[in-house]
């Protein structure tokens, strides 16, 4: 593999630097902090990419770094700042082959003087370099930390690691922490909205051409090669993906592209970033033109505004979600990929707020409206992991059973909305059956007007696409 040519010498470093020590501080996720950092840094692509690729790797590989670092220092703590400039020069050694060992272990002693350890600069230069020494019997030590210490060897939390392996066993949860430690792919989503033809019926034996829905028109994604010609002048590489519940070119991966913003058919919306799994939800809704339908949790828009897309703007969407700032995500996707039949709507908490009073009904009173509801609820995230760097080292087992009170409280406000005969959809991007079936469970238990139609879950290590939950349940007539 080509070494990096590092281009502006030490910056890379000196902002991963940075970034994980304001990480330190808590609050904001690492990939808002390296977004605000990068937004301001006049970096090569190679240098952002190095720069992204050393900062989320020490985050991903935290547990197994430190325990390298206790090795070397018979467990004595250190000071975060210094930690991190471990952590970093011993991810580049062992973690990223095309990064010379001398310039690791330069770069980050130069890192260490320049950060205020000065006087720490010969014990992080002794650290490293008694690896470099023993890199081979390091390599082999952690390839075996993942047998024997998984949680160690994979860099994930003890009661984690614990839980996944009681439910699926050694080898597919391992399957499972490799799968949170790779950088996930780009996928797009193309948007008939802006190109291609306006539609086509819908062949009655079509599996969602239900209610005499035939007739209408859908937009089809057989056009894709517009799109396709785009990118290839774009210097965009890409790939087809195809699931058995996605339409043939719908979804494609991104294996190369320049930044998004510089391409015009990013900014013309031709296309939004989605991973195929969030797609199952909406396929799963089965939304047709004409209908009125609610996203309950809808930020940042992009299953909104695949609901938008398979009605091909025909229709009514009310969007809901609980911030102005979470909202305005959903007005600027829906801006960009032209999507001119959703209502945007700020929830109140659960009670998603006005949505009695505008139906003339008492305060509370929520009537049943529409033809369809997606309630994809706040979650664990433990599906999508590997996109949410550090979410690992964030959640605690309590966090589950809270989550869980929460999503069926709203599962329940949504099913008041829901007309006779239509159909609400529960999903998630947790793995955890706390969060998934149960709910779905305790939920008919209390609802004999729902039943289940259908329930499927998309495991990494099986579909390799991020981790979903989707429940359809329709209200009896």
């Amino acid at each position: 593999m080509a070494l990096l040519k590092l281009v502006s010498g030490q910056k890379p470093r000196e902002i991963a630097a940075r970034v994980l020590q304001q990480r330190c501080a808590g609050g904001k996720f690492i990939e808002d902090l390296l977004e605000t950092a990068l937004q301001g840094a006049q970096l090569s692509p190679a240098d952002r990419a190095l720069c992204q690729e050393i900062t989320y790797g020490v985050v991903r590989w935290q547990a197994t770094l430190d325990g390298l670092i206790a090795r070397k220092t018979d467990g004595r703590g250190q000071k975060s700042a210094l930690q991190n400039l471990l952590q970093l020069g011993l991810y580049q050694i062992f973690w990223l082959d095309r990064i010379p060992d001398h310039a690791a272990v330069n770069e980050t002693v130069e890192l260490a003087k320049q950060n205020g350890f000065g006087a720490q600069a010969g014990f992080v230069n002794a650290v490293l370099r008694g690896y470099l020494r023993e890199h081979d019997e390091t390599k082999k030590l952690l390839a075996g930390l993942k047998i024997s210490q998984p949680a160690l060897g994979w860099s994930h939390p003890e009661w984690l690691v614990a839980r996944w392996q009681k439910r699926w066993g050694a080898e597919r949860t391992a399957q499972l922490l490799e799968w949170n430690n790779t950088p996930p792919k780009t996928f797009a989503r193309v948007n008939t909205l802006k190109f291609g033809r306006a539609g086509s019926p819908l062949p009655a034996e079509h599996p969602q051409a239900e209610n005499g829905a035939h007739g209408v028109t859908r937009p089809t994604f057989e056009n894709a090669g517009d799109l396709l010609t785009r990118w290839r002048d774009e210097n965009v590489e890409y790939d087809f993906v195809r699931r058995d519940w996605l339409e043939e070119n719908l979804v494609f991966e991104m294996k190369s592209h320049p930044p998004l913003n510089s391409l015009a058919s990013f900014r013309d919306g031709w296309f939004y970033i989605q991973d195929p799994g969030t797609l199952l939800a909406v396929c799963q809704l089965g939304p047709q033109p004409g209908e009125t339908i609610l996203d309950f949790c809808a930020a940042p828009g992009g299953k909104t505004t695949f609901i938008a897309q398979l009605m091909n703007n025909q229709g009514r969407v009310v969007a809901q979600d609980v911030s102005d700032e979470r909202l305005k995500w959903i007005q600027e996707n829906c801006a960009r990929l032209g999507v001119t039949c959703v209502e945007i709507q700020r929830a109140a908490g659960i009670l998603p707020a006005g949505l009695g009073k505008k139906d003339g009904t008492a305060s509370g009173t929520l009537a049943a409206r529409f033809d369809r509801i997606l309630v994809d609820a706040p979650c664990s995230n433990t599906g999508v992991m590997r996109r949410r760097v550090d979410l690992r080292w964030r959640i605690q087992p309590s966090e589950i059973e809270r989550l869980r009170s929460a999503q069926l409280d709203l599962l329940q406000q949504a099913a008041t909305q829901v007309k006779p005969g239509g159909v609400l959809v529960y999903s998630t991007c947790s793995l955890e059956p706390e969060e998934n079936g149960e709910v779905v469970k305790q939920f008919l238990s209390e609802r004999a007007d729902f039943k289940l139609e259908s329930e499927r879950e998309l495991l990494p290590f099986v579909d390799n696409v991020d981790g979903a939950y989707v429940a359809q349940l329709k209200r009896l007539p």
